[in-house]
C-alpha cells in the first residue's frame, strides 16, 4: 500500500470509511435504480470532498491531483458511479483553473469546489469522439454575445450539471486551432438537455445529450482566446486520465478484494476454493496487476502535481494500464466464482460492467496507445 504525506492519508482514510458505511450498502441500488444519487453529493459536500479537485486558494489542497486520484478510488472501490460525482466535478472544473480569468476562477470555482453547483465537460458529438477536428458545433460573435449551435454527445452529469465547459468551431478552415472553450450555464438562452443514455454500466451517473440552438452565451465566458480550445482541452485531459486510472484501480480492487472473499468461503472437493493452486495463481495474477497499475497511477498524479512536461505520456500509460487491469481482473474475479459470479446479487458482474467504460471515455485506449507512441517518437 502506497503511503502519503499526513495530510493525503488522513483523507484516503477519511473516504474509505465514508465509502464503506455509507456508500456501499447504496451501491445495488444506485445501479439498479439507475438514478443519480443526490444523497451521495450531498455528503460529499457536507464533508467537503468536492474541494479536493482543487488548488488550497478554494479550499483544496497543494496535491489536488493525487488527493482527487486518492478520493476516486475509495469511492470507486465501492460504487463507480458515486466516483464519477467527483471525478467530472474534477474534469469540467479544470478548464476553468487552466485558463480561466481572476473573475471566471472566483465566480465558478468558489461554489464548484464547495459542492454548492455540479459542473460538466462538453467536447465528444456524435461524429466527433476521438477527432475532434470534425466537431460541427459553432460559435459565433455578435457584438458583445457568443451564439452557439451544435450537439454534444455522451456529455457525463449532463442533466445534473449547473455549469459547462463547452467546446466549439469559431474557424473551420484552422483545424484544431479553430476551436475555441467557453463556460456555459445551463439557463443560458438557446441551451437544453437532449436525449439521456442507457447504458451497460455506470448507471448512477447521467449521460446525456446537449443541445444548443442559437445559445446566447456573453463574451466574458470566453475560456482563453479565440482558438486556444484544443489546448486547454488536452491539458485537461492529460491531468484527468489519472483520475479515470484511479477509477479503473477502485474497480479492480473491488473485483480483486471479492474473489479473494468469495474463494475462501466457496468449498468444493471438501476444501475452499482458495486452496486450489489454480485459484491462487489466478488471485496472484490479480493483485500483481492491481499494484502496477495503482502505482503508475499515482507516479502520473504527482507529475501532474508538479507541472511535468513528461504528464501526457505518463498519464497515457496509466489510463490504458489501469483501464486494462480493471478489465481483466473483473473478468478473472467473475470466473473465480463461477456461476455465482454471473448473477446480479453478486456485485461482479455490476464491477465487470463499470469497468468497461474506463478503456473508453476520456480517450479510448487505442488513442492513449498513439499518444504514448507519439511521445516515444519524438
Amino acid at each position: 500500500m502506497w503511503k502519503f504525506p499526513p495530510e493525503l492519508e488522513m483523507l484516503r482514510e477519511t473516504v474509505r470509511k465514508m465509502a464503506n458505511e455509507v456508500i456501499a450498502p447504496r451501491a445495488a441500488e444506485i445501479d439498479l435504480a439507475g438514478e443519480f444519487p443526490w444523497d451521495i453529493k450531498d455528503l460529499f459536500q457536507r464533508q467537503g470532498i468536492f474541494s479536493v479537485a482543487f488548488p488550497e486558494s478554494f479550499g483544496g489542497c497543494e496535491a489536488r491531483h493525487t488527493a482527487t486520484c486518492l478520493a476516486v478510488e475509495e469511492v470507486a472501490r465501492v460504487c463507480a458511479s458515486s466516483s464519477l460525482i467527483l471525478q467530472v466535478q474534477a474534469l469540467g472544473a479544470t478548464p476553468i483553473l487552466i485558463a480561466g480569468t481572476e473573475e471566471q476562477k472566483t465566480k465558478y470555482c468558489i461554489p464548484l469546489a464547495a459542492g454548492e453547483k455540479l459542473c460538466a465537460f462538453a467536447l465528444t458529438e456524435p461524429g466527433a469522439g476521438s477527432d475532434a477536428a470534425a466537431m460541427l458545433t459553432t460559435a459565433e460573435l455578435r457584438g458583445d454575445t457568443y451564439i452557439l449551435n451544435g450537439l454534444k454527445h455522451f456529455i457525463s452529469n449532463a442533466t445534473v450539471a449547473d455549469i459547462f465547459c463547452i467546446f466549439a468551431m469559431t474557424d473551420r478552415s484552422k483545424g484544431t486551432r479553430g476551436i475555441t472553450a467557453f463556460i456555459v450555464e445551463k439557463d443560458f438562452p438557446g441551451f437544453r438537455i437532449g436525449r439521456v443514455e442507457k447504458k451497460m454500466g455506470i448507471r448512477g451517473s447521467p449521460t446525456a445529450e446537449v443541445v444548443l440552438i442559437d445559445c446566447q452565451v456573453p463574451r466574458e465566458n470566453l475560456l482563453g482566446n479565440e482558438g486556444e480550445g484544443f489546448k486547454i482541452a488536452m491539458k485537461t485531459l492529460d491531468g484527468s486520465r489519472a483520475v479515470i486510472a484511479a477509477q479503473a484501480v477502485g474497480i479492480a480492487q473491488a473485483g480483486l478484494d471479492f474473489a479473494i472473499k468469495y474463494s475462501k468461503e466457496r468449498v468444493q472437493f471438501g476444501s475452499p476454493i482458495a486452496q486450489l493452486q489454480g485459484i491462487q495463481f489466478m488471485l496472484a495474477d490479480m493483485a500483481a496487476q492491481v499494484e502496477a497499475a495503482r502505482a503508475l497511477t499515482y507516479h502520473a498524479a504527482a507529475l501532474a502535481d508538479e507541472g511535468s512536461p513528461h504528464l501526457s505520456y505518463i498519464a497515457a500509460a496509466a489510463k490504458l494500464m489501469a483501464s486494462d487491469t480493471a478489465m481483466r481482473v473483473t473478468t478473472d474475479a467473475i470466473q473465480v466464482a463461477g456461476g455465482y459470479g454471473y448473477m446480479t446479487e453478486f456485485p461482479a458482474e455490476r464491477y465487470m460492467r463499470d469497468a468497461k467504460i474506463t478503456q473508453i471515455y476520456e480517450g479510448t485506449n487505442q488513442i492513449q496507445r498513439l499518444v504514448i507512441a507519439r511521445q516515444l517518437l519524438k
